[in-house]
């Protein structure tokens, strides 16, 4: 079994520039990631364009162009593919990390779902999106369901509801209504979120005030069925007809993982992980944390373009120890 000196467990953005960072330390490393090659963006919603300008999604030095002033998610998802191509990355796809054994000399084992992995040290970069928050109503389970969206022509000529109010449900509202949807969102504060991208928020609100879309706010939905859904609003449940739910109610980052890892977590509804934030070295020797699964259920906090130098962070202090 060859022994590396640092396991990535994560194939985005993040992960792959941890990579980059240990291969021009002179370091063996290797990348696992349970899904495809930067599998999170690879999810998103196929027409989604990024609120980032394609230079702060750089990574490697590696330049992104695009013709564009903010790139869309194809865009982004071929970039990154590029990138691990030109660097050639040591990376196992489709690999998924389990379990984590301390060694007598403090190194590690890693299980995952193919093999065993010796290393020194581990940097964990799993993000958030493998796991949706669940809204826990009766029904959510139903085929009709749906907590990722990607294309808005399956969803042509059909009622559908949208939950939520941030950048992921009204891109889902605004592209389903355009394609031939019934659209009815469900929003759980007085109004749109305030942090949806500024070219596409007066677009919604305009398309809410012309009734093109109709919205609940302060709102909640109670019960799924299968042609129809309950709302809970301020005037009392009503009941409409339903073909599809869209909720876009936000992820969660692997939290189970941290825990199998020993990494300790705040005891608030933030769940952040514990980690020094000069070295981002966790309370456990040895394994790092790295871009958005920093901020435990605060996942607006950090994106790749400000978590892009916990890699240089990371590998300069593996290196100096």
């Amino acid at each position: 079994m060859s022994k590396y000196d640092v396991l990535i467990i994560g194939g985005g953005p993040i992960g792959l520039a941890c990579g980059i960072a240990a291969k021009n330390a002179g370091l063996g490393y290797v990348i696992i990631e349970k899904g495809c090659l930067v599998n999170s963006l690879y999810n998103y919603p196929v027409n989604m364009t990024f609120f980032s300008t394609a230079e702060r999604l750089e990574i490697g030095g590696v330049p992104f162009m695009t013709l564009h002033p903010k790139p869309k998610r194809q865009e982004a998802v071929e970039y990154y593919r590029r990138v691990a191509e030109m660097q050639q990355l040591n990376i196992h796809l489709f690999e998924e990390a389990n379990e984590v054994n301390r060694q007598p000399d403090n190194s590690f084992l890693v299980s995952t779902s193919k093999q065993t992995y010796h290393c020194n040290n581990i940097i964990i970069s799993t993000g958030f999106y493998d796991i949706p928050n669940l809204m826990n109503v009766p029904g959510e389970s139903l085929p009709k369901v749906h907590h990722y969206y990607k294309d808005p022509h399956y969803y042509a000529f059909q009622k559908v509801l949208v939950v939520g109010a941030q950048n992921s449900a009204i891109d889902a509202a605004l592209e389903t209504w355009r394609k031939g949807a019934a659209v009815t969102m469900v929003i759980k504060d007085a109004q749109v979120g305030e942090r949806v991208k500024y070219w596409v928020r007066p677009d919604i609100i305009n398309r809410i005030e012309e009734g093109s879309i109709k919205a609940y706010y302060n709102s909640t939905l109670t019960s799924i069925r299968e042609q129809e859904v309950d709302i809970q609003t301020p005037e009392g449940i009503i009941t409409i007809a339903n073909d599809f739910v869209i909720a876009m109610t936000g992820y969660k980052p692997n939290f189970d993982l941290l825990k199998k890892f020993g990494i300790h977590l705040s005891n608030d509804e933030k769940l952040r992980p514990e980690y020094n934030s000069e070295t981002m070295l966790t309370n456990v020797p040895g394994i790092y944390l790295a871009g958005v699964v920093c901020g435990g259920m605060d996942t607006h906090k950090w994106f790749i373009e400000n978590s892009r130098d916990h890699a240089d962070k990371i590998i300069k202090h593996i290196s100096t120890c």
